[in-house]
């Protein structure tokens, strides 16, 4: 696993985050000493697949980065006739994507798209993951892609949602963040890195609040929503048509 050192040294100019080559490099290390909880969360995303796994669907990763999710759940579909596809708009991120699945064999046949998740049809969907992903998008279009999925999910159907958030009060919010920031420095990073990947995100990646995730698959029609895991200011979610 290569070491993530990206933000190491000083930067005459912090570019916006992107999910480049530099990025999908270094991506497996970066989650690992960045996002607590990260392999609780695909095992459960694994089981959780099995559970609400339904014959003649489709599974879909939305956002799949590197294929850590989308190989999880092709790991625990045993019934026939059913379909994974896994999307990204980076070419980076789907060009390894493709080596780690293929590196694992299995009869589920998968499907890999190079698009925006915003415009990929939803359709008789058994399982949805959406993995760290919805912060990335525009505030503005969260609220149409849940009720899409909420559409495209067969009756039992499964959204698993999993982001960083903002707590609901500002003293909360900055025990959180201090938490995870701590989490940061454990894992090796410096303040220089703290600070110079802090910028670049700061642009491009906007968390909701838990109670905003809650009233937007609320709105969507999710009668059924739990939030099942969280550390600090991660958190992910289920919700079940």
């Amino acid at each position: 696993m290569q070491k993530d050192h990206i933000y190491a040294e000083p930067l005459a100019q912090i570019q916006d985050f992107r999910f480049d080559d530099q990025v999908a490099e270094v991506f497996p290390d970066m989650i690992q000493r960045s996002i607590p909880g990260y392999q609780t969360i695909i095992q459960t995303i694994g089981k959780l697949t099995a559970r609400f796994q339904q014959p003649a669907s489709n599974f879909y990763d939305l956002g799949c980065s590197l294929g850590t999710a989308s190989l999880a759940m092709r790991r625990n579909i045993t019934v026939a006739g059913a379909q994974l596809i896994a999307v990204d708009n980076s070419k980076a991120m789907l060009e390894r994507c493709e080596r780690h699945l293929l590196a694992f064999r299995s009869e589920v046949p998968i499907r890999l798209e190079l698009a925006d998740i915003r415009d990929i049809p939803i359709k008789d969907a058994a399982v949805v993951v959406i993995n760290f992903t919805l912060q990335f998008l525009a505030p503005e279009d969260r609220d149409a892609l849940i009720t899409k999925i909420y559409q495209g999910l067969k009756p039992g159907g499964l959204l698993i949602l999993s982001e960083k958030f903002i707590a609901h009060s500002n003293a909360t919010n900055s025990l959180l963040v201090d938490l995870h920031l701590d989490f940061k420095r454990a894992n090796g990073y410096s303040e220089l890195e703290i600070s110079q990947k802090r910028s670049a995100l700061e642009n491009v990646m906007k968390p909701d609040t838990l109670a905003q995730h809650q009233q937007r698959l609320q709105h969507a029609g999710f009668s059924e929503q739990s939030l099942w895991f969280q550390c600090f200011n991660f958190c992910s979610m289920l919700a079940v048509k």
